[in-house]
């Protein structure tokens, strides 16, 4: 394959959340980094978190007391709770898959993963053969960062491919009035 059809054929990876910065950092990157005649492939991933486990006892029963039983988690409820999770990942994707509607020559594909978001998204990147990573950045200060964590600050140090960042501006002081 020569230089200029390989430049031509880039795999963007865009990691999509609930939030609007990850739907800002899709549109900013859909104005400014797909390009209306390339033949890019935009994949648009979205991670949905881990299933929860639960321990068969809550912390008010007793192992060997059949008095205190604990609770078990309802298989109907499990189910609920994946059905409402694959709903919000589809509603996500639509959203983000309408964004993308007027690049014809742009391939879109959708991923739905499971697990922590760093480490798919990071693993994601490698498994896809993405060019470049694109996401959001909730813009958390250093306070917040320290103790929920920032998966793009985790994904720039770790993802093998380079990673863009994108930056929702905050509304300007002036703006409303």
């Amino acid at each position: 394959m020569s230089e200029a059809t390989t430049r031509n054929e880039r795999r963007v990876l865009v990691a999509v959340d609930e939030g609007e910065e990850s739907m800002y950092a899709l549109s900013w990157s859909l104005k400014n980094i797909i390009f209306q005649n390339s033949s890019d492939t935009l994949i648009l991933l979205y991670v949905k978190p881990p299933h929860a486990v639960y321990s068969p006892l809550d912390s008010t029963a007793r192992i060997d007391h059949p008095e205190t039983p604990g609770y078990l988690f309802l298989s109907d409820v499990s189910a609920a709770i994946e059905k409402y999770g694959q709903e919000v990942a589809d509603c996500v994707l639509e959203k983000a898959k309408k964004l993308c509607k007027d690049f014809q020559n742009v391939k879109v594909e959708t991923r739905v993963e499971i697990g922590d978001p760093r480490d798919v998204i990071c693993d994601m990147s490698q498994k896809l053969g993405a060019d470049l990573l694109i996401m959001g950045s909730h813009g958390y200060g250093v306070v917040k960062r320290a103790f929920l964590g920032s998966v793009s600050n985790y994904c720039s140090q770790n993802v093998k491919c380079p990673i863009l960042i994108v930056k929702k501006p905050k509304p300007s002081a002036g703006a409303g009035k």
